[in-house]
C-alpha cells in the first residue's frame, strides 16, 4: 500500500505544480473536497510559491503511520527553500489532509537554552480528554511535588491543531506548558477533535460547539477530578479562535477560576479572513489575476455569510474557505465582547502588536468593550506576532514569519505566571 500511496502523493504534487487544481481535488476524500475547492487550493499553492518559489523537483519519500492515517512525506526542493509535504491517506487510499513543513533538520533553538524551561521541575503524563467516540489524546504537564497545583487548559486556534499547536517549526503550546509547569502551574493540552476524528466528523453540521467548546469543558472537568490539582484553581487559556470563544466557554462553566486570552479575535471571523488575505496580497510585489479574483470571490462569500437569511443548504463553495453554513449561522449572534461583559471570571488579555491575523484593532475593541470591568488586565507586546514570538526588526509579521524557528517569549510566560498566582485563593 505504501508504494501506491507514495506514487499517488507524487502525482498530487505534480498536479499542483502544473496548475491542474480541478484534477488535484479528485484525489481528496469527501470532507476534503467539501472543505477545499479548486479555487482555494489554487490560492494556497500560489501563497506557497510566493513564499518559497516554484517547485524545482521532488526528492525522497518516506511513510509513517499516524492513526488512523498513513502519511507520505515527500521532500521537495523549491526555488528558495527545502520543504516536506505531508499527505495523509485514509483506508480508501483517498487524501484526507496535507500540510507543509520545514525538514526535520530545521529545529527551534534548543529547549535547554530557554531560561524559563526547567525540565527537572515537571513530569508529563499521557491522558484522555472526554469519553466515548470523541475522546482525545493529550498530555498533562505536572509540576514535581505534592500539590495541589493551580492548572491551566490550553484551547487551540482554528484548524485541525495538535496538542502543541504546531505551526511550521514552532510549538507554542508546548512552550507554554513547559514554561508554566516550571513555575508550579499544571497545564493540560490535547489534540483537537478535527485532527483526531477528522474522518468521522460531519462537516455539514459542524459548529464551534463540537470543534472547540465541548472538549475545552471536558478538559476542565477532567482536571477537577485529577489528583494533585486544586479543583478551585482551574484556568482556561484560549489562543486565536480559542480566545474568541473564551467568553462562551466561561458562560458555560462559571466555576472556571479565570480566563486568559492570547490574540483572541473580536471582529467577525468572515471579516478577519478577508482582512488577512488582503494583507498577505499587499505584501507582495506582484499579485496575479487569479489571486485578485480569489480575493473578490472571498469578499462576496463573506458578504453572503452576513445574509440573515443564509440557507442551511448553501453550497460550501459559496462560503469562505469552504466552511459549511451551519458553522457561520451558529456564530451569527455571538458577540464576544457583549458576552464577556456578563461573565464573572477575571480576564487577562494579551496581544502581539506585530500580529496581522488578529490585530491591534481587535485588541482595542476588547479594551473598549470591557472598559467598565475592574477584573480585566490588558497587555500588548511591541514586535510580537501571533505566536507571541518576536518578529525580526519589530516589523509587521508576514506568512514567512511562521517558518522561522523560535519560542514563546519569556515575558509572556512571566506575565501569565504572575497573573495566575495573583488570582490563587
Amino acid at each position: 500500500m505504501d508504494d501506491k500511496q507514495q506514487e499517488r502523493a507524487r502525482q498530487l504534487i505534480t498536479q499542483l505544480s502544473q496548475g491542474n487544481y480541478q484534477e488535484a481535488v479528485t484525489y481528496f476524500n469527501r470532507q476534503m473536497r467539501e472543505a477545499l475547492t479548486p479555487g482555494e487550493l489554487q490560492n494556497a499553492w500560489h501563497i506557497l510559491e510566493n513564499l518559497h518559489g516554484t517547485l524545482q523537483r521532488q526528492n525522497s519519500t518516506r511513510a509513517t503511520y499516524l492513526a488512523p492515517y498513513h502519511v507520505i512525506i515527500v521532500s521537495c526542493t523549491f526555488t528558495n527553500r527545502e520543504l516536506e509535504l505531508h499527505i495523509a491517506f485514509n483506508a480508501e487510499n483517498e487524501v484526507s489532509g496535507f500540510s507543509f513543513h520545514q525538514p526535520q533538520t530545521v529545529t527551534r533553538p534548543a529547549d535547554e537554552q530557554i531560561s524559563y524551561i526547567q525540565a527537572e521541575s515537571f513530569i508529563e503524563k499521557e491522558i484522555e480528554v472526554g469519553t466515548g467516540e470523541w475522546s482525545l489524546p493529550g498530555i498533562l504537564t505536572l509540576p514535581t511535588g505534592e500539590g495541589p497545583f493551580p492548572a491551566l487548559v490550553l484551547v487551540h486556534g482554528s484548524g485541525p491543531q495538535d496538542r502543541d499547536e504546531t505551526i511550521g517549526p514552532n510549538k507554542p503550546f508546548q512552550d507554554l506548558a513547559w514554561g508554566l509547569a516550571s513555575q508550579n502551574i499544571a497545564v493540560l493540552r490535547y489534540d483537537k477533535r478535527t485532527l483526531t476524528h477528522h474522518d468521522k466528523i460531519q462537516l455539514a453540521t459542524l459548529t464551534v460547539q463540537e470543534e472547540t467548546i465541548e472538549d475545552a469543558l471536558a478538559a476542565v472537568a477532567l482536571l477537577r477530578t485529577t489528583a494533585q490539582i486544586n479543583s478551585q484553581q482551574i484556568f482556561v487559556l484560549g489562543h486565536s479562535l480559542g480566545g474568541y470563544l473564551l467568553p462562551r466557554i466561561g458562560t458555560l462553566d462559571s466555576e472556571i477560576a479565570g480566563l486568559i486570552m492570547l490574540a483572541g479575535s473580536y471582529r467577525a471571523l468572515e471579516d478577519i479572513i478577508v482582512d488577512q488575505i488582503t494583507y498577505i496580497q499587499s505584501t507582495r510585489d506582484v499579485v496575479v489575476e487569479e489571486e485578485q479574483q480569489y480575493l473578490r470571490t472571498l469578499k462576496e462569500q463573506a458578504a453572503r455569510v452576513k445574509n440573515p437569511q443564509l440557507p442551511l443548504d448553501t453550497p460550501t463553495s459559496e462560503l469562505p474557505f469552504g466552511v459549511p453554513p451551519a458553522y457561520w449561522i451558529d456564530l451569527r449572534d455571538y458577540h464576544p465582547g457583549e458576552v464577556a461583559q456578563d461573565i464573572k471570571q477575571p480576564l487577562l488579555i494579551l496581544q502581539g502588536e506585530s500580529d496581522y491575523q488578529v490585530t491591534m484593532e481587535d485588541y482595542q475593541q476588547w479594551q473598549h468593550a470591557l472598559a467598565n470591568r475592574s477584573n480585566v488586565l490588558f497587555k500588548s507586546y511591541p514586535g510580537f506576532y501571533h505566536l507571541f514570538m518576536p518578529v525580526a526588526g519589530g516589523k509587521m509579521a508576514t506568512p514567512a514569519t511562521y517558518t522561522i524557528p523560535g519560542h514563546v517569549h519569556t515575558d509572556v510566560i512571566q506575565d501569565i505566571t504572575q497573573w495566575i498566582k495573583a488570582h490563587e485563593v
